[in-house]
């Protein structure tokens, strides 16, 4: 009865009010027509009341998200089903599903009515210019008498994530050497090139080339041997993002910060595509090992950064240590995204051997508008080269498809132009 009666509408808490009104007058004055008319405008809103609040609507419904997970900037499309399993049809229905402001405000539909054992298909459109990880729903269902009177509301439990990601700019193919290191199953190189000799024979498997047959090992062992002419490799490496909050500026989509977030994002999916075995890193220490599939890491990556945020620490030593301890040191790729970086950590990052590995750091802002107590992103960047490591500086992650190209050049000691 108190949902009921909370569920009354401004029309409906009119009438109580002008019935009781007119009740109490027709008593005072002693006229039984107004008493009538009193007692019928107050019975009306509270039988009306009394329908709503014993309706039995069985009601199911079914979200879908397609797609789950976007990029800023991007539009998913949301699908309901509302379904009445009952055998009574629905009166007046107000729909409203949840959705964050962020995404683009309440998402309300009005339907009159649903049939028995009928359904409803219904549908709209989300986007944020973002990232984050949003709840969409639950879907909220008033129902209304004909006279709008009352109005309950009820809730389903159901609610789905939406994931939005950091941008991505697409990088162009270019190889960066010493990267191809580590062992591994998806990409195969002559022996000749690289690896260990592997002349032993193994069975012979379908679609093995006839012409790697082992006859004398097929002769001993009684039947079809080849030889094991190619030894496989996989490339490796590390993905290091700089969160801490003293090494960012700005604020919003314009802040060094989202812009290094975005950056990271970019040369993460283009290696995890071209087949590299990746693991990310951040100031804090190791955020997510190697996985077994590059798609399983694409996914995990763009998860991460899409709830990425800056952190309190100010040091880089956790880092710099997870850094050091991804495998035998001196072997794969190391990618590494800094925003302003002082002097002394600057040589921090340098001392970071790379051996036949390739080391690329990326450094975010700079600019008239960078902190006073930085390095010079010059000095910093000078640093980093002569220890080796190959510096692309960029003010935002557009510029980071033109950077990433000459990243791909052979040769520790380059600039890139208007840098």
């Amino acid at each position: 009865m108190r949902r009921a009666l909370a569920g009354l509408t401004t029309r409906g808490r009119s009438f109580v009010a002008a019935g009781a009104t007119a009740i109490v007058c027709a008593v005072v004055l002693g006229e039984r027509d107004l008493l009538r008319a009193g007692v019928l405008v107050l019975v009306l809103p509270l039988l009306c009341m009394l329908a709503v609040s014993r309706t039995r609507y069985r009601l199911a419904c079914a979200r879908r998200l397609e797609p789950a997970r976007l990029p800023v900037g991007r539009e998913s499309r949301v699908d309901l089903r509302l379904e009445n399993v009952s055998r009574l049809p629905s009166g007046l229905l107000m729909v409203e599903d949840r959705v964050p402001y962020a995404l683009g405000g309440r998402a309300r539909f009005v339907l009159e009515r649903i049939e028995p054992h009928g359904s409803r298909q219904l549908g709209y459109r989300i986007r944020s210019d973002v990232r984050g990880r949003y709840r969409v729903g639950p879907l909220t269902v008033r129902l209304a008498d004909p006279f709008g009177m009352v109005e309950l509301v009820r809730s389903f439990s159901l609610s789905d994530t939406l994931t939005v990601t950091p941008a991505i700019v697409p990088l162009p193919h270019s190889r960066l050497s010493g990267a191809w290191t580590g062992g591994g199953d998806s990409v195969a190189r002559a022996v000749s090139a690289a690896g260990e000799d592997d002349a032993a024979p193994r069975e012979y498997r379908h679609g093995d080339d006839l012409r790697r047959v082992h006859w004398r090992s097929t002769a001993r062992h009684g039947e079809l041997m080849v030889r094991r002419e190619e030894q496989h490799f996989q490339s490796s490496g590390t993905l290091f993002l700089d969160t801490r909050r003293t090494a960012h500026w700005g604020e919003g989509l314009s802040g060094t910060f989202e812009q290094a977030v975005s950056a990271t994002a970019s040369i993460g999916v283009h290696l995890v595509r071209t087949g590299m075995s990746l693991r990310y890193v951040t100031d804090a220490g190791e955020a997510l090992p190697a996985a077994p599939s590059e798609g399983a890491f694409e996914g995990l990556l763009l998860d991460a950064l899409a709830v990425a945020h800056r952190s309190k620490g100010g040091s880089l030593s956790a880092g710099l240590t997870a850094l050091r301890g991804g495998g035998r040191e001196g072997e794969g790729l190391v990618v590494a995204v800094f925003g302003t970086l002082t002097a002394a950590e600057a040589r921090s990052v340098a001392e970071v051997r790379g051996g036949t590995g390739t080391r690329v750091a990326v450094l975010v802002g700079g600019g008239p508008a960078a902190p006073a107590d930085g390095a010079a992103p010059d000095a910093a960047a000078g640093l980093l080269r002569a220890a080796g490591w190959r510096v692309l500086p960029v003010r935002t992650a557009a510029e980071l498809a033109q950077a990433w190209t000459t990243a791909g050049k052979a040769g520790e000691d380059f600039v890139r132009d208007g840098a």
